[in-house]
């Protein structure tokens, strides 16, 4: 048997220890112990040195420890020794995690966080993740840690967006900290960075993301926690993790406030929405986005969303629906392409509206998305560009005329079929090897 031991909030129990002839781990964990005088060490490193010399001393029936943070089997080394050497083999002996104590250290429970691991992954994916709920733990790591966090946070809110969302229900303060709400910053997100936790040195420090960006946070950290304070405490919860996704999409168009019935119908939202695949953890462009329709209904299903709008009277419609959806919609106000310059790549984009620019804007977006482009249009002219520049930019296209009749009622209690407007919907799915630098 391997004994994974984690070390929790201070050093494991010696009898962990007791007969160890290997035992493999961190430096602060193998410094933080006695170990058997017999007993060969192995700092890890890279895992595979390690994991070859547990085989061996397996092989020999000999004992094997490891040490670990936290909880090993949450997002730590009991995935791989399983991996490596099967479940059967592994005497878990977990503590508590990071994430655990990090929440419990300002008094939020923490069963409707979102768990992120930024540890020798992409950060785009946390910080997605960060942009889309209220409340995400972070683990970080070399190049993953607070500062980037914040930077990458602080950017997406730049001076030319604003953060729409739900409405407040009032700040959470940490435990012995007084209630406060960070000024201007448009994602309203504070981040928590505990570090050190269970020493004598452990802090919990309360950042916003630009001051973050601006420190060097050495290597002590453990988790950092990103809130919005206004939905820290969140609704009490049957299951644990992110919230469900919602039980219907295409909304009725009377689910958004519109001008004049300028929206997505609710029969094109379905099928765009089926064709960007919006999920947690991605970023979606709404560009022309009118309504916010299509924003909306893509940060529903858990994705950070970027709603690009020229018009004033559309921000301010955009900020409303989201608002009374209780989703975070971040909104740029501007022209596209221009407007998409200092923005994020996404991973998908939809395209709305029409005019003279609409081909040079798709090529714009073809070249950005990592994975797709929808765009909706309701002239036959502007087709052949369209299709042009998403086969341009690599992507394999394809497309449909939607034209459909609702059912109407008629005076004596019978119903008609009303035609909607006939819109093209032409998209553009892309091969992720093929989008340089995409990590999957």
């Amino acid at each position: 048997m391997i004994t994974v031991v984690g070390t929790g909030t201070g050093a494991p129990p010696p009898e962990c220890l007791a007969g160890a002839e290997l035992v493999v781990g961190g430096r602060r964990h193998l410094d933080a112990v006695r170990l058997p005088e017999a007993a060969e060490r192995i700092v890890l490193g890279p895992l595979a040195p390690a994991l070859d010399t547990m085989a061996e001393y397996l092989e020999k029936e000999r004992r094997v420890v490891v040490l670990a943070s936290g909880d090993p089997g949450f997002f730590g080394i009991v995935r791989v020794l399983a991996e490596r050497f099967g479940p059967a083999a592994l005497d878990v002996r977990p503590h508590v995690s990071s994430v655990a104590a990090a929440f419990a250290r300002v008094g939020l429970p923490w069963d409707d966080a979102v768990v992120v691991s930024a540890h020798g992954r992409d950060l785009r994916t946390a910080v997605n993740v960060c942009r889309a709920r209220p409340k995400v733990a972070v683990l970080t790591g070399p190049g993953t840690g607070p500062a980037e966090l914040g930077a990458a946070l602080a950017a997406g809110g730049a001076k030319e967006g604003c953060q729409a969302g739900a409405a407040p229900s009032g700040p959470v303060a940490p435990r012995g900290g007084a209630a406060h709400r960070y000024g201007p910053a448009p994602l309203q997100r504070v981040l928590l960075v505990a570090s050190a936790l269970g020493t004598r040195d452990e802090r919990i420090e309360r950042v916003t993301p630009s001051e973050a960006a601006a420190r060097d946070w050495g290597t002590a950290v453990s988790v950092v926690l990103c809130l919005d304070e206004r939905r820290a405490l969140g609704a009490v919860r049957t299951v644990a993790g992110p919230s469900p996704g919602p039980s219907q999409w295409a909304l009725e168009e009377d689910e958004f406030t519109h001008r004049d019935s300028m929206i997505t119908k609710f029969e094109v939202r379905a099928l765009a929405l089926a064709r960007l695949g919006p999920r947690l953890g991605d970023l979606v462009w709404d560009v022309g986005a009118g309504s916010g329709s299509v924003a909306v209904e893509c940060a529903r299903l858990g994705a950070a969303v970027v709603a690009v709008e020229k018009a004033p009277d559309g921000v301010e419609r955009i900020r409303a629906n989201a608002a009374a959806h209780g989703v975070d919609v971040r909104i740029v106000h501007g022209s596209a392409p221009d407007a998409l310059a200092e923005l994020d790549d996404p991973d998908a984009v939809f395209v709305g509206g029409g005019g003279r620019e609409l081909p040079d804007i798709v090529a714009v977006c073809a070249r950005r998305a990592r994975r797709s482009v929808v765009v909706a249009m309701a002239a036959l002219d502007r087709v052949p560009a369209v299709r042009a520049a998403l086969t341009d930019a690599g992507f394999d296209c394809d497309g449909v005329l939607l034209q459909s009749s609702r059912l109407a009622p008629l005076p004596g209690d019978v119903t008609r079929l009303a035609a909607t407007n006939p819109v093209f919907l032409l998209w553009g799915s892309r091969n992720p090897v093929s989008h340089e630098g995409v990590a999957q």
